[in-house]
């Protein structure tokens, strides 16, 4: 990390841990260079990096000042349990799900991407040899031994991110939701308070139900990521018991928080106590040369309890994740057993041994650049065929894009009719407890670019604009029956 970005870093710690109060004068750039022993250069680098963020202002001739906090908005508001049981029923979310089974072309709305994008091929023959091996009364496999092989894996990946995770931190389980809402099970206790992200997949909110918990909202900008102002403000005002966040390709938005910023993050929160459970199912598929970090390489204090996946990165369908739980291994192991029980035996034995023995970097290449080459297509395709005004920002990796519609058209409105023509998608309302995102819709392009894709982008266009004209003409007979 560059040295201006370490001194921002340090500033934004103090100001999000309320060291630095709002008012409050920085030293001078003259000042800072003495204490911090760098270059003037550098604390100006420093200081325009906290004032884009918006964290401090620069007044003439005075100098710079931490900036006023905003006041706590609605998104700082707990949501009660009570709040989201009412969500039930033919809910939005349950008729998402709904569509998703019956819709001739899902695609578009899916959670995964396709298993045609994978080397199914390769990971047969693993599992395959794996069962055989199982059948053999010779050479019985223990669910013991295809757990430490696939932990000793894992561990081994982590090193690849900077991150040293001793082999008894890691816990496998039946898939990333998996470990996530068992670290969820673990930390809290009904009526407890965690702190999810606004939008988040839909899924912390079935789990958040389930565990009868409140939550509070943080907000999540598509290009920076998670506000770590309003996350502090949030700590301050709350007593949350654990914090829920995706730092790396965040779904839906697709927003990467910096590592700065993921630094500050888990510094805030060694602050208050907080533990993270980072749900990091999609860090693999980033577009760059090298990946972000996650979170749990600034964890120096067994707080960060991060999840991962090889549904999103190479095995669709083999439910498989695992969680690096920190201090909270030998609790989360403990649960697991009864809660769950080990994964797949097989499974366990066939990824061991793709990691080991089948290039897993190799794989991930290839799938990076198609996964880059299809968001490209997709991106021309709603240029192309949505109404003007249509934004979207595309993400540095993963398989979704996040589109907010033009005024007028409306995502539920626009995910009923996509459904009358047998098309899938996730309207940007499931992925907010105050159902919010009204005019967001989440696109998943991790499949391969066929006719059928083609024409399904530009019949969802055609619908677009068929409900932003629906709009215009009931808004010009309202004026007309006023007049």
């Amino acid at each position: 990390m560059k040295r201006y970005m370490q001194l921002a870093a340090e500033f934004e710690s103090l100001i999000l841990n309320g060291t630095l109060e709002p008012g409050a004068r920085l030293p001078s750039v003259r000042q800072a260079s003495s204490s911090y022993r760098v270059s003037s250069s550098t604390v100006f680098h420093a200081y325009y990096t906290l004032e884009r963020r918006a964290l401090i202002v620069a007044r003439p001739r005075s100098g710079y000042f931490v900036a006023s906090r905003p006041a706590p908005t609605k998104s700082l508001a707990i949501v009660s349990k009570r709040s989201i049981d009412e969500a039930d029923g033919d809910s939005l979310t349950i008729r998402f799900m709904k569509a998703q089974r019956r819709c001739a072309y899902p695609g578009l709305g899916s959670s995964e991407p396709s298993a045609l994008l994978f080397p199914f091929g390769r990971i047969s023959r693993s599992l395959t040899a794996a069962t055989r091996r199982m059948a053999s009364s010779r050479n019985t496999l223990s669910a013991g031994k295809a757990e430490t092989e696939l932990r000793r894996q894992i561990a081994l990946r982590y090193i690849v991110t900077g991150v040293t995770v001793p082999i008894d931190e890691v816990v496998v389980t039946c898939g990333a939701l998996d470990a996530l809402t068992l670290c969820l099970q673990v930390l809290t206790r009904p009526g407890d308070t965690i702190a999810i992200e606004r939008p988040a997949f839909h899924a912390v909110q079935d789990a958040v139900k389930r565990l009868h918990l409140k939550v509070v909202e943080i907000p999540v900008d598509p290009h920076h990521g998670l506000d770590l102002g309003v996350l502090a403000e949030a700590l301050r005002q709350h007593p949350v018991r654990a914090c829920w966040f995706m730092t790396t390709l965040h779904q839906p938005t697709g927003a990467t928080l910096s590592d700065e910023r993921k630094e500050a993050l888990v510094r805030l929160l060694a602050k208050h106590g907080v533990p993270l459970i980072e749900d990091d199912v999609f860090r693999e598929l980033h577009f760059g040369l090298t990946p972000a970090y996650p979170a749990k390489r600034f964890d120096s204090n067994g707080l960060v309890l991060h999840c991962g996946s090889f549904s999103k990165s190479l095995t669709p369908g083999l439910r498989l994740g695992w969680v690096a739980a920190g201090r909270y291994a030998a609790r989360i192991e403990q649960a697991r057993w009864l809660t769950m029980g080990p994964a797949s035996v097989p499974v366990q034995c066939a990824i061991a041994d793709y990691l080991e023995h089948g290039d897993y970097d190799q794989l991930l290449r290839k799938l990076r650049r198609e996964l880059a080459s299809l968001q490209t297509r997709m991106v021309a395709a709603i240029v192309r065929y949505f109404p003007k005004g249509t934004l979207v920002v595309r993400p540095p990796g993963g398989f979704f894009l996040w589109v907010q519609l033009p005024e007028g058209v409306e995502a539920v409105r626009l995910f009923e009719m996509a459904e009358a023509h047998e098309i899938a998608i996730a309207p940007g309302a499931i992925f907010s407890c105050g159902r919010e995102f009204r005019r967001h819709i989440r696109l998943n392009y991790g499949r391969p670019w066929t006719a059928d894709v083609e024409k399904e982008m530009r019949t969802l266009g055609t619908l677009a604009r068929r409900a932003m004209a629906e709009h215009r003409t009931a808004r010009h007979t309202v004026r007309k029956a006023a007049e």
